[in-house]
Parts: C-alpha cells; structure tokens; sequence
C-alpha cells in the first residue's frame, strides 16, 4: 500500500465514510489539532525514554491511554455529521483524566503562583499540548451541535490533566517550575 494517493493534491480531503471536504473545513482543523497535540504528547513521553522517577511506569501507562482516547476524539470530529462513529469518547475517558488529576496534583506542591510553561522537556513538551488541546476544543465547540458533548468535555478536561502532568513530572524530575515575577 501506497502511502501517497494525490487525492489531496487540490485543496480536499476525506472525512470518515469518504465524504471530501476542503482541508480547511472546521473538521478537519479540529481532527488535526488532535492529531497535533498527540504528537505533542509523544514527543513529551520520548523525553522521558531515559529518566528514572517514582511513578513513571504509571505516568506511561495513563498516557497510552490518552493517546488512544485522543485518537477516538480525533475518529469522532472525522466522521460527518448523522453517520454512525465507530469509536466515542465515553464518561469513564474523563473519569480517568479527573481521578489522575487529583492523585497527581495531591503530590505537587500547590499553587502560590501562576507557573510558566517550562521545567524538563517532557514538563514543557505537555504544556505544548495543553495549548494545542485548548487549541482543539475550540475548533470542536466551532463545528457546533453536531459534536457529541463528551467531546469537547474531554479535550476541556484534558489540557487540565497536560496542565498537572506537566507539573508533576517536573516534580518527579526535580526540576523548578518557572513562575510569573509579578
């Protein structure tokens, strides 16, 4: 299998069940703003490939499955309106996100300060990707009513877990969190 096909030489692509649609379509920039931040979180979790800290084979572990629901999220936003989609971001994708924010943040320091994205590369890498799914949601909620709400609940929860992740693999890795001088 090819993996060129020149179908997208002149400006389209393909949603889910083959519908073209320009590469600009709301879509299309919300699917790939997904696919962006997963890459963002791919590049954080390489950071960590040759760290040793408490907890890290939990930290991986919660990420695969996070990159995964990421993936589904992405599916969703692809499949066009009225058809049926074959993977759907469920309660228990936020429960996850919700019970790991609380047993990680229960391990920082707490806030006394407006932190700056920053720390370790891994720490900074997740920030990117808070961004970019900050980014994602919004080109979620932009699509409209044809979203499934679960959607952009989870992309709303999940900058909030990029947000503690990073902080506490900065802590985990001894590193300082950069904090606004006021």
């Amino acid at each position: 299998m090819k993996i060129y096909t020149k179908t997208g030489d002149k400006g389209t692509t393909s949603l889910v069940y083959g519908q073209r649609v320009s590469k600009n379509d709301l879509r299309v920039e919300a699917y790939g703003t997904c696919d962006e931040a997963n890459s963002m979180i791919g590049l954080g979790l390489s950071h960590l490939h040759h760290t040793k800290f408490e907890g890290k084979e939990e930290v991986e572990a919660i990420f695969k499955k996070v990159q995964t629901t990421l993936f589904h999220v992405g599916a969703e936003l692809a499949t066009p309106a009225g058809k049926e989609v074959k993977w759907k971001v469920s309660d228990e994708d936020i429960s996850l996100l919700e019970t790991t924010i609380d047993k990680w943040d229960a391990q920082i320091p707490p806030l006394t300060n407006f932190v700056l994205p920053g720390g370790s590369q891994a720490g900074a890498s997740f920030h990117v990707a808070r961004t970019i799914v900050r980014r994602a949601e919004r080109k979620a909620v932009a699509i409209g009513e044809q979203v499934n709400p679960l959607v952009t609940s989870y992309l709303n929860r999940l900058s909030d877990f990029l947000f503690v992740a990073a902080r506490y693999v900065n802590h985990r890795l001894g590193q300082g969190e950069p904090t606004l001088h006021q």
